[in-house]
């Protein structure tokens, strides 16, 4: 019996133990950047337009989240010289942001968008217009790796 309660005492310590570090590392990670691409692909010959709709609408959006916090840095890259049509793609938006946690939190920024652009009406008929323009457009979550570790 007492080796019983002297095992089962080890065998929560070990649980203890463990759950204590998955808890400690699950909490360093919610601290850690979280980085996400955003690919755009605009119909041939709106790029430009594209981009002037973006500048215009979205990028204040994405200024007013990084005033809140919620994003450190937002950047945007065009590439150099044309890729294959398959693999072609306009505009990749890297933003970073604070966590993981926010940047899956469902954030809604209708209140931000109706401070910013008060004639609701006109932002509406612009932003469709940008993505109607669009052939594609994808999100994609970044992780690092290690290329030092295992």
């Amino acid at each position: 019996m007492i080796a019983a309660i002297g095992l089962t005492a080890t065998v929560w310590a070990v649980f203890d133990a463990v759950s204590a570090k998955q808890n400690a590392m699950a909490a360093e990670a919610k601290e850690q950047p979280y980085v996400i691409e955003y690919y755009y692909k605009a119909k041939w010959g709106h790029a430009d337009e594209f981009l002037a709709l973006f500048k215009k609408n979205h990028y204040p959006v994405l200024k007013k989240e990084m005033e809140l916090g919620r994003m450190l840095k937002v950047t945007m890259a065009a590439p150099r010289y044309h890729a294959t049509e398959d693999g072609r793609w306009d505009f990749r938006v890297t933003i970073i942001f604070k966590n993981a946690a926010i940047a899956n939190d469902n954030f809604d920024s209708a209140a931000l968008i109706k401070q910013l652009f008060p004639d609701q009406e006109t932002y509406k008929k612009e932003e469709q217009r940008r993505f109607e323009i669009l052939d594609s457009h994808s999100d994609v979550p970044i992780k690092d790796v290690d290329l030092d570790g295992k």
